[in-house]
């Protein structure tokens, strides 16, 4: 495959279908440089034409909870009481600036995803 920019979404699905003919070619072989540009040029247009936002709140803070092994229970220290947990977790209620502040300086969520608004 000739390398061009992509510029197309039919650019793009050949792109990513010469990447999967790639993926096991060699590193600092000719193959291997080339996956490598394709990949950047995918990259590329992809953030371009397909940005991914930010996390939903709640989702971050539970995709933390996963990661970090806690529960609802672990929870508490950056939320309230058990019943508070329940309903930030299931959405009923808002996140407070203070609890913001917890989970960020706690978890290390980005404040940025936390101060969003939760997805409906």
């Amino acid at each position: 495959m000739e390398i061009k920019p992509i510029k197309t979404a039919a650019d793009h699905q050949a792109a990513l279908e010469e990447i999967d003919r790639l993926w096991q070619a060699v590193p600092d072989t000719p193959q291997g440089d080339q996956l490598d540009m394709l990949i950047t040029l995918v990259d590329a247009w992809e953030d371009k034409h397909e940005p991914i936002g930010p996390p939903d709140p709640i989702e971050a803070i539970k995709l933390r909870m996963e990661e970090q092994d806690l529960t609802r229970k672990d929870m508490e220290t950056y939320l309230g009481n058990r019943q508070r947990v329940s309903d930030i977790l299931n959405g009923k209620r808002p996140l407070s600036l203070t609890m913001i502040r917890k989970l960020n300086r706690g978890l290390g969520i980005p404040a940025d995803v936390l101060i969003q608004e939760t997805a409906p």
